[in-house]
């Protein structure tokens, strides 16, 4: 019986082993968002610690310079994660092969995990169970050190459009401010070339934050800059030229694709996350902005000499059904990432921030019943009073 004891206390040991090396090949190898218990359990465990922590905080700065570590902070615990369970796995394993006791055989994993060599293996087994432990530990520290400047540099290519957005699109950066500015200095022809830089950020943003779904938290440098609240922006200015602006169809067509291509990488991103939304919205379906808040948006552009299709009612249709395609993961994304105020993103999200820890849970919440129009009015915890700017 204490046999068969040990032998299933060594395979748990090496199941553990294997269940990790999976783990950290994964998130760190394989280029490709793969949702596994391990990572996600380090995620929704830290996550629910930030959000304890927010809890009572009211003011927006605060929140802020809270979750700006979080991303971080969970980027460094999964491989101390990884590491401890590296240790009890191959600690089981060498409680069968020849230590008697729990203690020597966790200073001997010890010894090999960190190569420490204070340990000597009493045997042949023991002693090849010793590389491969040490194997083991220089692959983790290997792949963290390799993983985090491609982090960094992939999250500096982001921000570098977001951060140019302010020069453009105000602060907070709204669709109907760019244009704005753009009709008062008769700058709408450079839109070709804003389309075709925008469609290539939202390329990048889905092969990138779809691989490494922790770039989705990541914080601009500044509290009042988003990737959510810009990815907004530039949708919104897409649909209105697509939809209400008097535009060459070689101009449209370019909004439209830069449409495309963000909608698309949203719905991408948003798959890891098990973000509910419908693949084929239609046209009519309702959105967050209502008709007011467009004739008032359409109102600023024709003061800003800007021409507008003649048919307001057409137009507002085309808008609708623009918008349906990316609004319900846009608000999504803006409640998760506790996006700050912006008009038409981050003033209006929609509450998501319970995430799946098992694949069977995902599964279930996506095929699930979809509620993709519930939009929430911003709270004081986590916007802040400023009103929509002025170009």
């Amino acid at each position: 019986m204490d046999y068969a004891i040990s032998v299933l206390v060594g395979l748990a040991g090496a199941a553990v082993v294997i269940l990790t090396a999976m783990s950290a090949a994964m998130t760190f190898v394989v280029p490709r968002g793969t949702p596994l218990l391990i990572t996600r359990l380090v995620f929704v465990t830290v996550r629910a610690g930030f959000r304890l922590r927010l809890r009572g905080v009211h003011d927006y700065r605060r929140r802020d310079r809270t979750m700006a570590v979080f991303a971080p902070t969970t980027l460094l615990a999964l491989p101390l994660v990884w590491v401890i369970l590296v240790l009890v796995g191959f600690t089981a394993i060498y409680h069968v092969i020849g230590e008697r006791t729990w203690r020597g055989a966790f200073l001997e994993s010890g010894s090999s995990m960190f190569m420490l060599g204070f340990r000597f293996p009493p045997n042949l087994p023991a002693g090849l169970v010793e590389m491969t432990e040490a194997g083991f530990g220089l692959s983790l520290i290997a792949l963290l050190i390799a993983y985090l400047p491609t982090i960094y540099t992939t999250y500096s290519r982001r921000e570098l459009l977001v951060t140019a957005l302010e020069t453009e699109a105000g602060t907070p950066p709204w669709a109907v401010t760019l244009l704005v500015r753009l009709a008062r200095i008769e700058g709408m022809p450079l839109l070709d070339t804003y389309w075709r830089d925008w469609t290539h950020w939202f390329n990048d943003i889905e092969e990138t934050h779809s691989t490494t779904p922790m770039l989705v938290f990541f914080r601009s440098p500044a509290p009042e800059r988003s990737w959510v609240n810009a990815a907004g922006t530039i949708l919104d200015s897409a649909a209105l030229v697509s939809s209400t602006l008097e535009s060459h169809r070689h101009h449209q067509a370019r909004a439209e694709l830069c449409l495309r291509a963000g909608y698309l990488a949203l719905r991408r991103i948003g798959d890891y996350f098990v973000m509910p939304y419908d693949p084929d919205p239609r046209p009519d379906d309702p959105i967050s902005v209502r008709r007011e808040e467009f004739d008032a948006a359409c109102a600023r552009l024709v003061d800003a000499g800007a021409k507008l299709r003649d048919d307001r009612d057409q137009a507002w249709r085309d808008f609708v059904g623009w918008r349906v395609t990316y609004e319900p993961l846009l608000l999504r994304f803006a409640s998760l990432c506790i996006a700050p105020y912006a008009p038409w993103s981050g003033d209006r999200p929609i509450e998501f921030h319970r995430l799946p820890v098992s694949r069977r849970r995902a599964r279930s919440m996506l095929h699930g019943p979809r509620r993709h129009h519930e939009w929430s009015e911003p709270d004081s915890a986590t916007r802040t009073d400023a009103p929509p700017p002025l170009p």
